[in-house]
Parts: structure tokens; sequence; C-alpha cells
């Protein structure tokens, strides 16, 4: 492909996105795939240079562009070499006209902008929102230690504050190391196990984590617990909690109960659990405004009809975790989202709902407290955006 042509590529994968983020459709990363699965003459240079385009134009463009051109524009619009490529030439895009308008510059939409203000995030850390992510994996110590990681991966170094974490360098397919195969490694952000440190497990406990997903949590817990104890992995996605069992098994870790939940059922699936945990785990489902470095896209996907839906399916977890808990245990709620009607609200509102419920004083290797947790941002911590807070049950 031709550098113009490379742009006209991009242009035409941004229209597929801006489609799929305005419907629902899939994500970037699927499409992409899809498109370069259609066009096996396009060659791995090819491929990675119109994806860095792609990229760059949805983490530029915060409001959902009208079209794809509009997007790449802005990019152009910094780019004089880019720009310069906007020639009209075979498979190359049409020359950029006197009067065509780029897409706004931005980090967010005018109205997320405003919901981030209102929940105490400043100017300044909005432009780490959008940044590109570190690569971070969690060691497994059961069967390694951080240093023998970083000494066995070229370029690898301690994360900055996880005492599990190791930060690789971009592009480490970590898939191919004999470290990931052996189960020593997992794939986790630095920020997502040092939310998970809440927990605070230890062997012997009983522990439910609610909406496990694939289990990168459940697998931090079961390390913490070292083996001995109750530990039950639920959702209500049975694709995504599939992936579970052979993540566990190359972790060797076998005392993991899964369940299976049905949506609108969950309490009546775990009734024989009901007041034996001495931790629920909520990893809630959530706006992902913290994660926004790795799916800058999301950006365009969000409405107010769709957070509305995701609080309230978190109030509904937070109450079906509190029949959960026994005398004294905790809910460690977690959120990977910056707003605080997501976070330190719904934590306010069950605490106020719920006399006898206390949030917790956390201590932390990163974030900073907010408002009944502890909020970590990319900006400060260099780790996805969370909020974090512990309720104690009473006595």
């Amino acid at each position: 492909m031709t550098p113009s042509a490379r742009v006209q590529a991009a242009i035409e994968l941004l229209d597929g996105i801006i489609i799929a983020a305005r419907e629902g459709g899939a994500a970037a990363d699927t499409l992409i795939a899809r498109y370069f699965a259609d066009r096996r003459y396009a060659g791995s240079k090819d491929r990675r240079a119109v994806r860095e385009l792609v990229y760059a134009a949805i983490r530029l463009v915060g409001e959902r562009p009208a079209h794809g051109r509009a997007a790449m524009l802005a990019v152009a619009k910094r780019d004089p070499a880019l720009a310069a490529l906007f020639d009209g030439s075979t498979h190359a895009p049409a020359p950029i006209g006197a009067s065509e308008h780029a897409a706004a510059v931005g980090v967010a939409p005018g109205w997320l902008l405003g919901k981030l203000y209102a929940s105490g995030i400043s100017d300044d850390e909005l432009p780490a929102l959008v940044d590109r992510a570190p690569l971070d994996i969690r060691v497994n110590r059961a069967k390694a230690d951080p240093a023998t990681v970083i000494a066995a991966i070229a370029g690898a170094e301690p994360s900055p504050h996880a005492p599990d974490g190791v930060r690789l360098p971009a592009g480490t397919q970590i898939e191919a190391l004999d470290l990931w195969a052996d189960g020593a490694i997992e794939v986790q952000d630095e920020g997502s196990q040092i939310v998970g440190m809440a927990a605070g497990v230890a062997p012997g406990m009983t522990v439910i984590d609610l909406c496990a997903g694939a289990g990168g949590k459940t697998l931090a817990l079961a390390a913490g617990m070292n083996g001995a104890g109750r530990l039950i992995a639920c959702d209500i996605d049975r694709q995504r909690l599939s992936r579970l069992a052979p993540r566990a098994a190359r972790a060797g870790v076998s005392f993991i109960d899964t369940r299976l939940l049905n949506p609108g059922q969950e309490a009546e699936k775990l009734a024989d659990l009901a007041g034996q945990a001495d931790v629920v785990l909520i990893d809630a489902p959530c706006s992902g405004t913290g994660t926004w470095r790795r799916n800058p896209e999301a950006r365009w996907r969000l409405n107010q009809a769709r957070i509305d839906r995701l609080v309230a399916a978190q109030r509904d977890l937070l109450a079906i975790a509190k029949g959960l808990v026994k005398p004294g245990g905790a809910i460690v709620y977690i959120v990977c989202s910056l707003l605080d009607e997501e976070g330190a609200d719904q934590i306010a509102a069950f605490a106020g709902a719920n006399p006898g419920w206390v949030p917790q004083r956390l201590s932390l290797p990163a974030g900073r407290p907010h408002v009944g947790g502890i909020r970590l941002t990319p900006a400060r911590d260099s780790t996805d955006g969370f909020f974090v807070a512990r309720l104690q049950s009473p006595c």
C-alpha cells in the first residue's frame, strides 16, 4: 500500500468504527481485524501503519465525529506530511477542500467533560486519560517472583507501586513467553492489581468474586488465599466466565468454584452462601472512563442512558452482596470509572440506606483518598483510573 492508500484505509475503518459506536456494533480491534482479513495484499507494515493512524484519530477526537474523513483531517491538521497525502491519486483520499472542517479535538464529549469536572478530575489530568497505556503483568508467586521475571524478559522493570507487578516494553508478545505458558505471569494493569489488594484476603476465608468476568482479579484473590479457603467466582456472562478455568489451570489454582448466574436471579443462585462471606468483591460493570487509554473509542459509545443503566446495575450488585456478607465481613466495591455517580455516590447512598455499614480507611500503595474510598488516575498513578471502597458490615 502507498502512504496515501494507508490514509484512505484508515478513513474507511474510522467510518465503520463510528457507525459501530453509534449503533452498538463491534469493537474497533474487531473491525480492523475483519478489514484486513478481506485485504490479504496488505502486509504487516501496512496493517501496523493503518492501525496507528486509526488510533491516533480516535485518541485525538473526543466527540464522536460525523465520519472518518473528519477524524483523519483532525490528525492531518497537526501533521503537514500527512495532510500532503490527501492528494487524490489512485487509492488516496481526495484533496482537502478550503472550506472542509476537521472534527473537533478534545479528550471527551462536552457532557462527559462536565461529569469529570464535577467528579474532581482537573484539567491537568485530562490528557493522560487518552495516552497509550503501559503493559503490566502480575507475577504468580506460587511459580515465580518479580526479580526472576524481570531477569528473564528484556526491558522488563518493576511496576511503580504493585508488589507483584512488572512493567514490560510495549509490544511484548506475552503469550509467546514460557513464563506465561507456565502460569507464572498474567496480564493485569497495575491499577487493577492495587485495587484488588483492598480485599485483604487471607488463607481460610470465604471469598466471593461477584463479577468475575474472565477471572483476572479472581486469580489475584486466589494468590492471596494461598490455596486455602473457599473462593467462588460468579458472572452472568457464560463466555467470559468460561475463560477462567484454563487460566486457573495454567496458574496451578484448583480451589475456585465458578457459578454462572441468571440476570435478575443472582440472589437465588447464591442463597446457600447467604451470610457466609468474609469478603464479597464487586468489580462492577461501569462506564470504563478510567480505561480510555486502552479503549479510546469507548468515549464515542457512552450516553447518559447507558450510564443510568450501569448505575442501577451497580446498586443492585451492592444489595446482593449485602446479603452474602457475614457479620464483620466486608464488601469491596471497585469501578474502573472516574465518575462519582458510579463510585463515591454509590458508596454514600449504600451507607446512608444501611446503618451500621461503615466505609473503612484503606491503605494502598497508590491512589488518593476520595469520598469514602480511594481513587487512582492515569495522570497521578500511571495506572488505569479506578475507584475502590471497602464497606464493613455490622458485627
